[in-house]
């Protein structure tokens, strides 16, 4: 009975926090000029930045995870989305993210379904523009229903293909094609997905830990929308 009553007070106290933070957090986006879709939510606080001539735009019903408890895997940082310069981010729809951070001095282009697992980093630049040593941004496209794992980096350059799985830890330099597992630093492809069926499978399995994002697993905790 006792742990009954403690866990609904700690469910509460955690949809009062999620609350709170998503509405304070849309109002920060806001104020920072993104273009936020419908039925957003933030766990913590996620920080927007973009420059005057850069853009960010969300899609619908996605789910950021900052706080460093709102994903039992653990979140080391925030979730940053920055846009520098000219630079765009463009996230497609029911995308999770949890401690995820995109630099974007071109275009960084995420698909729709898209889950980045705690503390990856995508972005299209080196960060460093006035070092000789540093090239010019280029632009990183990842398709629909992938999913990246816990500590992975997407490096500049780099398109993902629909349907694709990347390990933990993976640091990806090159192309991925659609519908394999890779992994590895720098990143390959160490299998192939399976065929229609499957891969219909996967997305949908896609879609629904997103919506678990925003709903109890059968425990009663919220459960992590990003972490594959």
């Amino acid at each position: 009975m006792i742990h009954r009553i403690w866990n609904g007070i700690r469910i509460g106290t955690r949809t009062v926090r999620q609350l709170l933070s998503t509405r304070i957090n849309r109002i920060l986006a806001w104020l920072a000029g993104v273009e936020l879709g419908r039925g957003s939510l933030f766990y913590g606080r996620t920080t927007f930045f973009r420059s005057s001539s850069g853009g960010i735009r969300i899609g619908h019903s996605c789910t950021f995870k900052s706080a460093a408890r709102s994903n039992f895997i653990g979140v080391n940082r925030p979730c940053m989305f920055t846009a520098h310069g000219t630079g765009q981010i463009r996230v497609g729809d029911r995308c999770g993210f949890s401690g995820t951070v995109i630099g974007a001095f071109s275009l960084v282009e995420l698909g729709d379904r898209v889950r980045c697992g705690a503390n990856t980093l995508i972005t299209d630049g080196d960060w460093h523009g006035s070092d000789s040593r540093s090239g010019d941004p280029r632009p990183v496209k990842i398709g629909n229903d992938v999913w990246l794992g816990v500590n992975v980096t997407v490096l500049k350059g780099v398109t993902i293909g629909d349907g694709t799985v990347i390990g933990a830890g993976s640091v990806v330099t090159k192309d991925i094609p659609a519908n394999c597992v890779a992994a590895g630093n720098p990143c390959r492809v160490i299998a192939q997905r399976g065929g229609a069926s499957e891969q219909s499978g996967a997305a949908s399995g896609a879609t629904s830990g997103v919506e678990l994002g925003a709903n109890s697993s059968s425990d009663g905790e919220k459960t992590d929308a990003s972490t594959p």
